[in-house]
């Protein structure tokens, strides 16, 4: 009765109440595909694909199209066999990563309810609460340190997330701003690939000297500069973390052996929950720190990584906010969220 009986593709579309700007993209709204995995005994589990042309390559009516090859690929087995369910959808890993993802997820979930263990518990039960940063896009200056002023002091953002990557010395301007304005907060600060090695350096050096208590400096520089990234961890005083660089655990493997990062950003829309699970290996064998990011998921998609990294307890960091900077007509996460905190 456990056997997969149809799985089902739907596009769900969200709204960003204001423009959401990072370097080299700006989102307005997103399309996500919410895949349900329906077993004969009428129990289903739910999972989200969304979908990024700029990391991975996806486009999202390729991405559609793929709902019968999926039943094709699956339906008849039985999800308590769910690694081999793995196994076949790793095939999607380099074209459709965030379809790999929704479905190994939504076939957990209906796991889950089929046998009633909640899903972080199946993939190891190390907790059952984490903390989240919330995420500064790019703006004027003076918008960005009321957002970071409003998350820490208001809403109670322990950690901040902060876009960077369109101009060094504005760059520079902003974070000892925000630095200033919200004493005691940590930042995570994420170039989006925004900068060059020399740029990268050069804004580790002065916020720094500035006193800015960044932890993790997010893929600075372009994702195939394995070199460079390398060259700004040699010269950073703050930890370098692979974010675009990193989509599946072939390429966190070369980015830990060439000696490229201290922490890698594992988001399960670049490598699904198995490639991610390996990852997880891969880090602790290497003393490698992880945190775990998102796309422009719904609470549905949130849902997933807060499952994966309660589950594991892997991450040092967890950004997993996009939910929260959204419109969204009906909260579907199962998981209890209050500020920062995230409770299972």
């Amino acid at each position: 009765m456990s056997k997969i009986k149809k799985v089902a593709f739907e596009l769900k579309e969200y709204e960003f109440p204001e423009p959401f700007k990072i370097t080299g993209a700006i989102h307005t709204k997103a399309e996500n595909i919410e895949i349900t995995v329906e077993l004969e005994s009428g129990t289903k589990g739910m999972g989200e694909a969304s979908y990024s042309y700029r990391v991975n390559g996806e486009m999202i009516a390729s991405l559609l199209a793929m709902e019968n090859n999926v039943n094709d690929m699956i339906k008849g087995v039985d999800v308590k066999d769910y690694r081999k369910i793995f196994d076949i959808i790793d095939g999607f890993s380099r074209t459709a990563p965030s379809v790999k993802a929704g479905v190994q997820f939504a076939v957990l979930d209906a796991l889950s309810a089929e046998i009633g263990v909640p899903v972080y518990q199946i993939l190891g039960g190390s907790t059952n609460r984490i903390k989240t940063d919330k995420t500064v896009g790019i703006d004027e200056l003076e918008n960005m340190v009321e957002k970071a002023k409003k998350y820490y002091y208001t809403e109670g953002y322990e950690t901040l997330k902060i876009k960077v990557g369109l101009d060094l010395k504005e760059d520079i301007k902003k974070m000892i701003a925000i630095s200033e304005a919200t004493k005691g907060a940590s930042y995570i600060v994420d170039a989006n690939q925004g900068y060059s090695p020399k740029e990268a350096i050069q804004f580790a050096d002065a916020t720094y000297r500035n006193g800015v208590n960044i932890v993790v400096f997010e893929q600075p520089t372009m994702w195939n500069d394995l070199d460079g990234l390398r060259l700004i961890r040699q010269n950073s005083p703050f930890p370098i973390a692979a974010d675009e660089s990193a989509k599946s655990k072939y390429d966190a493997y070369e980015l830990i052996k060439e000696g490229c990062v201290d922490f890698i950003n594992i988001k399960l829309m670049k490598s699904g929950i198995s490639d991610a699970l390996a990852i997880v290996e891969l880090a602790k064998i290497t003393n490698t720190k992880l945190m775990i990011g998102c796309m422009s998921e719904s609470s549905v998609g949130i849902n997933q990584s807060v499952h994966f990294a309660a589950g594991t307890g892997a991450f040092t960091y967890h950004d997993l906010d996009s939910h929260i900077l959204m419109e969204e007509d009906e909260f579907r996460g199962k998981f209890k969220q209050s500020g920062q905190e995230i409770t299972l």
